[in-house]
């Protein structure tokens, strides 16, 4: 079965290739990702994941699986994107300082004749940060392009005091869950032959 990875996100594409997947393919969905009001954190990833899901599986083989996936930040149920500034990624991470708050990420696989949606959550507490330990980390550029303002997988790190769930959720894909979802399609991750 052919796996089409419905998004350009490297670290996605780089978490697949961890876990032995090789030879997927790579179509990054091109659908509005502004979600309907009043949706959870949860139901908005799941449906944003479904929407990408379905815009690639019309072009997709007949023996195909497309995965797709959206991830979010939420602060108290407030949902924080990719900051449009500096001045805006400031107080994201400002707000996040010394706080818990929520990593989602909704999964869709989309094969022959089956739809799949789920979605995971991972508690991510962050130590106090001072006022110039924001403005140095959002003068590195890493938090510009990341829901939330930071990415774990790099100096973000250096902000996360405690994590609990999924450390890959906060990086964009549950491995866990994605292994047991494409489990449900045929595609055995840890086979009995070591392949």
């Amino acid at each position: 079965m052919k796996i089409i990875l419905a998004s350009g996100s490297p670290r996605r594409r780089q978490l697949l290739e961890q876990v032995g997947l090789r030879g997927f393919v790579v179509r990054a969905s091109d659908v509005d990702e502004s979600a309907r009001p009043g949706l959870t954190p949860a139901e908005m990833v799941e449906e944003l994941s479904a929407r990408k899901a379905a815009a690639v599986v019309r072009e997709a083989p007949k023996d195909g699986l497309v995965l797709a996936a959206d991830t979010v930040v939420a602060l108290e149920g407030a949902v924080l994107g990719k900051p449009a500034s500096p001045e805006e990624a400031a107080r994201m991470l400002a707000a996040l300082s010394g706080r818990t708050h929520q990593v989602y990420t909704g999964l869709t696989l989309a094969g022959p004749g089956a739809v799949r949606t789920e979605h995971e959550v991972t508690a991510v507490t962050f130590r106090a940060l001072s006022g110039a330990e924001i403005a140095a980390y959002v003068a590195t550029g890493e938090p510009m392009d990341k829901a939330g303002a930071y990415g774990i997988q790099g100096l973000g790190a250096l902000l996360v005091q405690r994590l609990e769930g999924d450390y890959f959720n906060v990086m964009g894909l549950p491995l866990c869950r994605l292994g047991r979802m494409l489990r449900a399609f045929g595609v055995e991750l840890l086979s009995p032959d070591g392949h």
